[in-house]
Order: C-alpha cells, then structure tokens, then sequence
C-alpha cells in the first residue's frame, strides 16, 4: 500500500474528505460511488464500478447476440471492455480511451462509418455504433455494435442491449 502523506480528521457524523488530487488520479467523479473494506488495521475505499456487477450478464448478451444474430458487439464500463463477441478476445479488459469516455459523457448515439476502432493498440476498421448505457440517471458504460459491411439493424441490438443493462443496473 502506498502512502500519499495526506491525513484527514473525521468529523462528528464519521466523514471524511477524500482530496480532489486524489480522487483525480483514481478518476472517481463527484457523486460517484465507493466500496469500503477493511484489512486488519486498515480502511481501503475502492472505486465502486455498477458494471462489474453485470460482466456475466454482458458476456450471455454478447454471445446470444453473437451466435444467434451474428452481430458483433462490444461492451464497456467506463474504463474497460468488459465483454466482447465475434470482434477481436485481445479487446477484453483493455482500457478504453477518451473519445470513448465522451462518447458515453455526452450520451448520445453515434454512427461511424469507415472507422478505426482504436483500443490499446489494437485497431479494427469498419462500421461501427456507439450506443451509450445510462442506468440512475448515469452514464455507466457503452454497448458498441461493429460490422465490416454497412449497418442494418445493429442500431435496434445496440439499444436493446443498453435498455436491458439499465434496467438490470435499476434494480
């Protein structure tokens, strides 16, 4: 465990303030969760992610869209890929990058024609749409629909996939 040097006093109702230098470097936003363990002597607050919870639920979803649509599809939280079908297995787990992160800040859908799906060094062209997921009134993560040719129903996939994690994520 590495110290940062910063010590805090615990006020009447048990709250500290985590610094925002911090919470910065972590990428924990204002209003955002945190999972508290402890460890013999210790406190540890971890970055709660509500889409890790769902991994499982992503992978089933990706492998009946895959198998039975053929459609191939990605799914993110918001600093990974946390399941895949028919794209690329090396894309699992990999970091996603800012212009993903916007995409699921602003919330809004967006086709990409003749693309280069970026991921880690790892590049893949071709058509793609990035649908975002918003659960609680939150932007959680990203469904992203992908196919070599032009895009047909993927966009209703993509939505119904999102919808599905929302409402699951609702509960």
């Amino acid at each position: 465990m590495k110290s940062t040097g910063v010590i805090r006093r615990i006020d009447e109702l048990g709250r500290i303030v985590i610094p925002k230098e911090i919470r910065r470097n972590l990428g924990i936003r204002d209003g955002e969760n945190v999972e508290i363990y402890t460890e013999n002597d210790s406190i540890i607050l971890k970055k709660y992610h509500r889409m890790q919870t769902s991994s499982d639920l992503a992978n089933s979803l990706c492998e009946v869209i895959y198998n039975d649509l053929n459609y191939k599809i990605i799914i993110t939280d918001r600093e990974k890929i946390i399941a895949e079908r028919g794209i690329n297995e090396d894309l699992l787990y990999k970091p996603i990058n800012n212009d993903y992160l916007n995409i699921i800040e602003n919330r809004e859908i967006i086709t990409k024609e003749s693309y280069t799906l970026n991921v880690d060094n790892l590049n893949i062209t071709g058509n793609f749409i990035f649908i975002p997921i918003i659960s609680l009134n939150d932007s959680i993560g990203l469904v992203i629909m992908y196919n070599e040719k032009p895009l047909t129903n993927e966009l209703s996939i993509g939505k119904l996939i999102a919808s599905i994690f929302a409402r699951k994520l609702d509960i």
